[in-house]
């Protein structure tokens, strides 16, 4: 198990204080990463946790999984490494090809 955190259905204006301090009763949180919109910079309602052990890391998930936070229940799991995440489509023009 990683010490990395995925939490998901975080309220749009949430910050990293705001989840160093709910993670903080499961131990030592040793990063916060806020997904946001590379255009915008928008939250996109999830971010990366890291805890500094695997205990502290299953304590988290045990204890905070489908915890409110706000008006919204969070979901906590254990982050999968980056390998294992969906590659985007490619997404542009490319060559056009028309019959006419």
């Amino acid at each position: 198990m990683a010490k990395e955190l995925y939490v998901g259905n975080l309220s749009y204006e949430t910050t990293e204080e705001d989840l160093r301090r709910l993670f903080s009763v499961a131990g030592v949180v040793t990063s916060v990463h806020i997904i946001t919109d590379p255009v915008t910079g928008k939250s996109k309602g999830c971010a990366y946790v890291r805890m500094s052990t695997v205990e502290e890391t299953k304590e988290a998930i045990v204890s905070l999984d489908e915890a409110l936070m706000g008006e919204r229940i969070i979901s906590v799991s254990e982050a999968r490494p980056k390998k294992e995440r969906a590659v985007p489509a490619k997404r542009g023009k490319g060559k056009q090809r028309h019959s006419y």
